[in-house]
This record gives structure tokens, C-alpha cells and sequence, in this order.
């Protein structure tokens, strides 16, 4: 099985596709093409960003246990 590409991997492509769609000598169909995967990744990209948000938000309170940044920035 093939691994996943990483998330630099994909902002990589992504900025290619954005690149060959900015230049405008790309046929129509393999610019909607390119249009689609960009979306695509687009979306794969969001998603981790924001579970590395989540992650990053959170932190562990004296009892260990795990509450929002903002709740325990709020208790100090």
C-alpha cells in the first residue's frame, strides 16, 4: 500500500496546479482537471490544518486532564 503524501507533498502540488492554471496555456479539460485535484487537496490541506489546530489548542490541566487553550489560559 501506497504511503499517504505528506502535507508539504500536497501543498507542493497544489502550488503547481495553481501555477499551470495561472499561466492559461492548459487545454480546457486538463484545466478543469487540475481545477478538480486542486479543490481537492485544497480540502485534504484544510483538514489538517485543523487538526493541528485542535491539537495545538489544547493543554493539560493539573489533574492531567486535557481542556481548551482558552479555558486553561482563562484559570491561570
Amino acid at each position: 500500500m501506497a504511503e499517504q503524501p505528506t502535507f508539504e507533498q500536497n501543498l507542493s502540488q497544489l502550488e503547481t496546479i495553481v501555477n499551470q492554471l495561472e499561466q492559461g496555456d492548459v487545454p480546457l479539460e486538463q484545466a478543469l482537471d487540475q481545477f478538480q485535484k486542486g479543490v481537492a487537496l485544497s480540502k485534504q490541506l484544510q483538514a489538517t490544518l485543523e487538526g493541528a489546530e485542535k491539537t495545538l489548542t489544547k493543554m493539560m490541566n493539573e489533574n492531567g486532564d486535557e481542556v481548551p487553550f482558552e479555558q486553561a489560559d482563562a484559570n491561570e
